[in-house]
């Protein structure tokens, strides 16, 4: 079945070069030039993954991320111009899966477009048998894509399951930031001042009501990485 990617730029020469150059890796493209025009065109179908142009008029793409997360689950990319570390980790508390920069390379995009789908479809098509994950009060059902911390749900990010799912598997070993990024990611690129793992797992813990300081759940081994224990 074809993947389907949600486009939303307001400029439309970079629209159109998208849409160029996800079409040409066999992907089929959802564009709009607007918010407005995105939620309209997920009335009528859900892509398998979104690109969003942080600098949309009326509502933004940060607003927008936050909208579509209170729904979908899909991975979404935020496109931007601005560079300040503070956007990327507004856009990634967000719900975003990744952030690329503007100008950018097509071919860059197209791939991480990929990477991101691979991650989300692997940890959406796990066997039966190896359906549930429980660890420290957490129940991860890899079916459903469905988080619960002591029985209450707990609404994540694709990339945050991710997290949660590898940190579950090792039961209580220790898995360094640059581990979970290529993890979850498949790149070989690894930048440690842009890696967005420690954004994602300070977001994790503000949506489990854990402790920053002392947390229960998701532990920081100093100088190693996170853990969660069995």
């Amino acid at each position: 079945m074809e993947n389907k990617i949600l486009v939303v730029d307001d400029e439309k020469e970079i629209a159109d070069l998208l849409e160029l150059s996800l079409q040409a890796e066999g992907f089929g493209v959802l564009k709009g030039y607007s918010a407005e025009e995105a939620l309209a065109l997920l009335a009528g179908e859900e892509p398998n993954l979104a690109i969003l142009d942080v600098m949309l008029p009326e509502m933004d793409g940060f607003s927008l991320c936050r909208k579509l997360r209170e729904k979908y689950t899909f991975p979404i990319i935020l496109l931007t111009s601005r560079i300040a570390s503070i956007d990327k980790i507004n856009g990634l508390a967000l719900g975003a899966d990744d952030y690329v920069t503007k100008p950018f390379d097509p071919v860059e995009l197209v791939a991480r477009v990929k990477a991101q789908l691979r991650r989300y479809t692997k940890y959406n098509s796990s066997p039966e048998s190896d359906r549930l994950l429980t660890a420290a009060g957490l129940c991860l059902d890899l079916t459903s894509h469905r988080c619960y911390l002591e029985d209450r749900p707990l609404e994540l990010t694709p990339t945050e399951f991710a997290i949660l799912r590898v940190l579950c598997q090792r039961h209580g070993g220790a898995v360094s930031a640059e581990e979970l990024f290529h993890e979850i990611w498949n790149e070989a690129y690894y930048n440690k001042k842009t890696n967005p793992i420690p954004v994602h797992i300070r977001h994790l813990r503000e949506k489990m009501g854990d402790s920053l300081e002392k947390p229960r759940i998701i532990k920081t081994v100093w100088g190693v990485g996170y853990k969660i224990e069995s």
